[in-house]
């Protein structure tokens, strides 16, 4: 009986056994439960968090089961394992004592999206069994701890952050990166974007390289620098890489196209470098990369293979060039195209056509060219930017077709012409059409279904457009932004028909043929223009301001500018709030009403110019930036406080008024000044230091002024210097040698000043001179280049008027590369001189410089980068043109006028093609003229006169319409347009003539020279006696003109002898008249001192092949007052000198 009962008491005992665990554990279970609601509920009471923002938090209770709290997820057991708090709006209350590190069942938390702003607890360290933690953007700061490396079981961390937005950073050591990673050997999601990480490429590289089942990376903004190490492609599994806006400084390693697996590549601001490996595209799994942003990033796009993965290729912004292959059509699943501000070229491929997924094709501010490919296919096309290229042909229909959900089209700055259909306005769902600066044609024409249309955007300025403006227009309902300047629109335009845009903020209608009419009626339109903001109605015909414009508190921007509005401005346009900038310029205001005191504490920009405006100058907003009040009348009277208010000025334009005294101290306390502008004033004193010590002023003009002393010689190291115009001013003294420290000069203007100094090399130094001018002062001495390093961007060069010597500087021509025809002068780079004064607002400074050319002084207000002059005129400049000016192929005026030149005119001189001005006047050039003068198309204006040009002027399309004065004083020349006719030489019976040339009768050879031996022993002894002299010389000039006509010779007798008392006289009773002229004086009498007494026996010799006689120019007929040597060089000052 007991052997049978064992089995028995066995099994009792195994059931009871069971019972009680059972029991037990389900005590314990239900205990622990318990325990996890009461820790969430202790979390919720701790949390401190927006009640009317929470969506999970707010509703935890202890009536109900935790595990069905919305935001907490159970296993079967009952056990919390998942807790998603996101976006709960939680800012405070979490700390290591948190009740939330006791759930240690946890497996996935997510505290993202909130404002802890404390630092991550290290309490995390308890939760053992999580293998997700995410605390994104949870606004956690200060440094990471280390303890989190001891959750082994990690399979995705996310500590991305923006707290360094506000300031604060997240952060984590280079020591502390090793330490984190090194326990993490599950992990194949880290993302830590915004987490300071600062470790240069080796180490974060090397941390990350014991990651081994890693295969998402995401470090964007981490403060890393580069180089991006090679060893990266070690990590096999990656197929997310996101590393933008990094210090990379690098190129991308070949070894990256390596990745079997990459799927996504971020690179964007991470300053790369290099040519980016075109094998990285052609990766068959890649689908997402992004390169944008890297400025020094070159690189092509290769050909793509068939099928390729890619849905997004953005390498906008970076340096990427060449032509788009065919290839792009492989594309299928691209969605996103963005190759915007790069260097692609050529035109769009028609396989682009294919591209069904596209949504948005981003291509502005490269150079492509011909038409734009139809895209009807591509239906969910949404945004479409092609801006800022060099596109082709028209937009029809047919590139319309389909694109039913396009929201953006910005085709501005291409030339594209053609009319613009009117079913581009019923695309159901656009919002932003912009195609200004084109070439559009024709007339706009009304268009249907408008009632619907969702369109804010429109921007048709600066087109050709015709006709009246579309009455469907003011029926866009939506619409924002309307932009219509710069066409040929033309009607009267009353201002009510925009009532029903009662959403319109902008309203641009200036430069057409428009006529606005306002009257005191428009006061009602004030609640329909309640949310306008820019109003520009420049050259609308105006002739008073809109009166619903008073009171108007929003505006910001208004522009009247070019119109016909008269009397007072209106006190009530300094009290619009909101306004930023006015411009009322070119209009025919008279007066301020009222006293200006206050104005609007937003207002930045003024510009009142071109008005009548006089009085006291009292405008001066407290936040100005840019100030122009030139051309009018103002007097100066500047309110006490104005050095305050000034302070933050960048443009201050004062010229072309009445303004008197010196330049006000509070310009120097203006530590943004740009551009000063003074000019044509009255303005006196010494130049202030201050102004020439600015380390901001880029511009600073002060022509026509009366300053004077020297120019203080205290231009700094950081010289900012682009402008420097001190011409007609009172100036004296050297040239600073400071000056040299403004490495940024472009134009250099000392003009009709009395500046004594010699040529200055010093500023050869500065590469960037374009214009330099110092006509008009005491500059002296020889011009000679010392090195190569003289200015290869000067275009223009003006040293007339002073007392120069010497030779011209053939060395320095071969220097001045902008005055050739190349890379300096092509079409594409018709741009004016100027300097950059707003760059938000592109306001550009444009230099002007007077040039004499064509005989006229003329102001270039804009300075073309092309307009080249080169002007030695009226110095001493001796020898011959030298063949390097020649090869100015791209000058526009030359002038040699007035000096001592010898020798001949180049025959190379019809190498300058573009030559419109030729001053080679009052020198001492003969021979004849170069034939190739006749092939200077362009030239309009041509002065050769009192020179020593022998033969007939050459026959071409220019030079027979010159006047007759543009050849004057040569006696040797003949033919149209010359009074003088050329002889027929063949006819002559003086000359034996052969096949092969002309011989010379040498008997007319002995008869001149025995002739001359016999004056010459009758005149030498008169020649002590001052009437004999005189009566000598009478006799020979009547014994010549009957002689020589028989041997087939001229003789032109000499001039009156009372010109020569006259000037003698003049010299013995004003012993004070010096040899050195002035300025004025050398301008006004330079031609008529330079030809007294042309021809005399002893000055004269007899031209054998020519048979002229011809008078030698360094010889005296008979005494008289000689030619200022101001004018001449020594070597050519009149001399008595035997023939």
């Amino acid at each position: 009986m007991r052997i049978s009962q064992c089995p028995f008491v066995f099994i009792i005992l195994c059931y009871s056994f069971w019972i009680y665990h059972t029991v037990y554990f389900t005590g314990v279970s239900g205990q622990i439960v318990e325990d996890q609601q009461q820790s969430l509920l202790k979390l919720k009471n701790s949390l401190i968090f927006d009640q009317e923002k929470s969506h999970k938090l707010v509703f935890w209770n202890s009536s109900t089961d935790c595990c069905k709290w919305i935001g907490v997820t159970c296993d079967e057991e009952g056990h919390v394992i998942g807790l998603d708090l996101n976006g709960e709006s939680i800012n405070g209350g979490f700390d290591n004592s948190s009740t939330l590190f006791n759930l240690q069942s946890l497996r996935i938390l997510n505290l993202s999206v909130n404002n802890f702003s404390s630092q991550i607890p290290s309490g995390f360290s308890r939760l053992k069994n999580l293998t997700y933690l995410n605390l994104s953007h949870a606004g956690f700061v200060g440094h990471v701890p280390t303890e989190i490396s001891s959750l082994t079981r990690l399979v995705s961390l996310d500590i991305s952050s923006l707290s360094f937005l506000f300031g604060k950073l997240l952060k984590l050591e280079k020591t502390d990166l090793q330490m984190l990673f090194k326990n993490f050997t599950m992990i194949r999601q880290l993302y830590m974007d915004g987490v300071s990480v600062s470790a240069e490429g080796n180490e974060w590289s090397n941390a990350l390289l014991q990651l081994h089942s890693l295969q998402e990376l995401s470090m964007s903004n981490c403060n890393l620098s580069g180089p991006l190490d090679h060893s990266l492609t070690r990590l096999q599994n990656l197929s997310i890489i996101r590393l933008d806006q990094n210090n990379l400084s690098s190129p991308v390693p070949e070894t990256f196209a390596g990745f079997p697996n990459l799927t996504t590549l971020h690179l964007s601001s991470c300053e790369l470098t290099g040519m980016f490996p075109d094998k990285i595209f052609q990766l068959a799994t890649l689908s997402d990369i992004d390169l944008s942003f890297n400025y020094d990033l070159n690189g092509s796009l290769p050909e793509l293979p068939p099928n390729g993965s890619l849905q997004k290729l953005i390498v906008s912004h970076t340096r990427f060039s060449g032509a788009l292959p065919a290839s792009i059509g492989n594309l299928r699943q691209l969605s996103i195209l963005d190759l915007s501000n790069c260097h692609f070229n050529g035109t769009l491929p028609s396989s682009m056509s294919g591209l069904k997924k596209l949504t948005s094709l981003l291509l502005s501010l490269n150079n492509f060219i011909g038409q734009i490919p139809s895209l009807n296919m591509s239906r969910n096309l949404t945004h479409l930017d092609l801006s800022h290229n060099k596109f082709t042909g028209s937009i029809t229909y047919v590139h319309l077709e389909g694109l039913r959900e396009l929201v953006q089209i910005d085709l501005q700055d291409n030339l594209l012409d053609g009319n613009i259909p009117s079913s581009l306005f019923a695309l159901p769902l656009v919002q932003s059409i912009q195609l200004s600066n084109n070439h559009f044609h024709g007339q706009l024409d009304e268009f249907s279904n408008i009632s619907s249309s969702v369109l804010e955007i429109l921007d048709l300025s600066s087109n050709d457009l015709e006709g009246p403006i579309p009455l469907s227009i003011f029926n866009l309902r939506s619409l924002n932004v309307l932009k219509l300047s710069l066409n040929k629109l033309h009607g009267t335009i009353k201002l009510d028909v925009f009532q029903g845009l009662k959403n319109l903020t902008t309203l641009a209608l200036s430069h057409n043929n428009l006529s606005v009419e306002t009257n005191e009626t428009d006061k009602g339109l004030i609640s329909s223009f309640h949310n306008m903001s820019s109003i520009e109605l420049a050259s609308c015909n105006l002739t008073q301001f809109p009166s619903f414009l008073r009171n108007h508190s929003r505006i910001t921007t208004l522009d009247l500018s070019r119109n016909h509005i008269r009397g007072s401005i209106p006190i009530w346009i300094w009290q619009l709030d909101s306004l930023v900038q006015l411009n009322l310029s070119h209009n025919l205001l008279s007066s301020l009403e009222g006293s200006v005191q206050n104005t609007g504490s937003s207002l930045r920009l003024v510009d009142l110019h071109a008005n009548q405006l006089q009085g006291k100058l009292q405008i001066f907003p407290v936040y100005a930036t840019y100030l122009d009040y030139s051309c009018n009348n103002f007097s100066f009277a500047i309110p006490s406080d104005v050095a305050t208010r000034l302070s933050g000025i960048i443009f201050l334009s004062l010229s072309k008024n009445n303004l008197s005294g010196t330049i006000p101290q509070f310009l120097c306390n203006s530590s943004q000044l740009i551009v000063l502008d003074v000019s044509y004033n009255n303005f006196g004193w010494t130049i202030p230091e201050c102004l020439t010590q600015s380390v901001t002023i880029k511009v600073l003009n002060l022509q026509h002024n009366k300053f004077n002393g020297s120019i203080p010689d205290k231009f700094p190291v950081s010289c900012a210097l682009k402008t420097l115009d001190l011409n007609s001013n009172l100036l004296k003294g050297p040239i600073p040698k400071s000056l040299q420290n403004c490495s940024s000069l472009e134009v250099l203007d000392l003009g009709n000043n009395e500046v004594d100094d010699g040529f200055p090399y010093f500023l050869n130094s500065i590469s960037t001179i374009r214009v330099l001018v110092l006509r008009g002062n005491k500059f002296h001495g020889h011009i000679e280049c010392t090195d190569n390093r003289t200015w290869p961007m000067l275009q223009i060069f003006d040293v007339a008027f002073n007392k120069f010597s010497g030779l011209l500087p053939g060395k320095c021509f071969k220097t001045w590369k902008a005055m050739k025809l190349d890379k300096y002068h092509h079409v594409s780079k018709f741009n004016h001189i100027g300097s950059e004064v707003l760059t938000f607002g592109g306001i550009y400074y444009q230099d002007s410089v007077t040039l004499t050319i064509k005989g006229l002084e003329l102001e270039f207000v804009k300075v073309l980068t092309l307009v080249t002059s080169v002007d030695f005129s009226s110095n001493k400049f001796s020898g011959t043109i030298p063949e390097d000016l020649m090869d100015f192929t791209g000058l526009f005026a030359l002038n040699l006028s007035h000096n001592g030149l010898t020798g001949q005119i180049p025959s190379s001189i019809g190498n300058l093609k573009e030559l419109e001005s030729l001053d080679l006047s009052c020198n001492h050039l003969h021979g004849e003229i170069p034939t190739q003068v006749a092939s200077l198309n362009f030239l309009s204006y041509l002065n050769l006169s009192y020179n020593y040009l022998e033969g007939k002027i050459p026959t071409g399309t220019q030079l027979q319409t010159f006047d007759a004065s543009s050849y004057a004083g040569n006696a040797g020349l003949c033919g149209i347009p010359s009074s003088k006719l050329c002889l027929d030489r063949r006819n002559s019976k003086s000359e034996v003539y052969t096949d092969s040339g002309v011989k010379f009768d040498w008997i007319f050879v002995s008869i001149g020279l025995g002739f001359g031996v016999g004056a010459g022993m009758v005149v030498a002894p008169s020649l002590f006696m001052e009437r004999l002299k005189k009566w000598s010389n009478h006799k020979i000039d009547k014994a010549l003109i009957i002689i020589l006509p028989v041997f087939g010779l001229t003789w032109i007798p000499i001039d009156d002898d009372d010109d020569d008392d006259t000037e003698e006289d003049t010299k013995e009773n004003h012993p004070d008249i010096k040899e050195d002229y002035d300025y004025n004086e050398m301008h006004n009498n330079l031609v008529h001192q330079r030809f007294r007494g042309r021809y005399c026996a002893l000055c004269s010799k007899l031209h054998i092949s020519n048979k002229k006689v011809i008078h030698d120019p360094r010889c005296t007929c008979f005494p008289s007052p000689p030619i200022s040597t101001s004018t001449y060089p020594d070597s050519y000052s009149s001399h008595s000198h035997s023939g």
